[in-house]
């Protein structure tokens, strides 16, 4: 037999084995998924067709929506936009310095490095509801406690993003740098800073987007907004106002994501 038979004999076998193992692993997957599904009733279709009559007539008692009350919901709507403005620019401020130091190229040191990574799983891993009832129990009602919350909650997750971008730096710039004797802070400034901005100020945008759709919610639990408005409303079962709130919701996150792409064109 031929190098050439050979070699294509080896190719086929080794292309068989990944084929069979990338097989497996779906499979696997889907049985993972499929156990999930079962486990929280998903595929008890017995027991969705019975909730379909509640959720028609939930919803046909909430035609039309009722905006009686739309000129109060002004004021809990700008509360909801400052909210989510406010924790964004406390997360980005705190997850600049975060990032560097939870970056393997930029952190001064290992224990350094580990002990981000621990901080900024942590903030990550409690929900802003959960920090928001608890932020509401230490500062009072209001929007602060869901400033404090959503910027807390976003750290974690901002700070991620941007220590991942700062590992995927070009090194060139940084040894031309290192090379043409700059110090640490100028090389971050001057080499590293630079190549990054733009995945900072995309992934922002992103989470200021997050972050307003997450405010509408954490007036639930006593943190200001327009989800105090709705929580209202729906203690006391007003269906056509609950759908006429949602729909102003629906309206205001539509204008974020908007102007929200505007900024991702001007930041390219």
């Amino acid at each position: 037999m031929s190098l050439q038979a050979t070699a294509e004999q080896d190719l086929l076998k080794r292309y068989s084995q990944r084929w069979q193992k990338q097989t497996l692993q779906v499979m696997a997957v889907l049985v993972i998924i499929l156990l999930a599904s079962w486990y929280v009733d998903l595929l008890n279709f017995e027991k969705l067709a019975q909730g379909i009559p509640a959720i028609g007539t939930l919803g046909a008692e909430s035609f039309p929506p009722d905006f009686t009350n739309v000129r109060n919901w002004f004021s809990p709507l700008m509360d909801t936009l400052a909210m989510s403005i406010a924790g964004t620019a406390m997360a980005v401020i705190f997850s600049i310095p975060m990032a560097f130091l939870a970056a393997r190229n930029t952190s001064p040191h290992p224990l350094v490095f580990q002990v981000s990574r621990v901080i900024l799983n942590s903030l990550r891993s409690v929900p802003e509801l959960i920090m928001g009832i608890i932020f509401v129990a230490a500062v009072g009602f209001g929007a602060l406690p869901g400033v404090l919350a959503l910027g807390l909650h976003s750290i974690g997750m901002v700070g991620k993003f941007f220590a991942e971008a700062i590992e995927h730096v070009d090194e060139a710039p940084v040894e031309a740098a290192r090379a043409a004797g700059a110090s640490k802070m100028q090389i971050l400034y001057h080499a590293v800073l630079p190549q990054v901005m733009p995945q900072f100020a995309d992934v922002s945008i992103y989470r200021w987007e997050y972050n307003f759709r997450a405010s509408t919610v954490m007036g639930m639990v006593g943190a200001g907004g327009i989800g105090f408005e709705l929580m209202g409303s729906l203690r006391i079962m007003q269906y056509q106002e609950v759908f006429a709130i949602l729909l102003v919701i629906l309206v205001m996150v539509t204008l974020v994501d908007a102007l929200s792409g505007v900024l991702r064109k001007k930041f390219k």
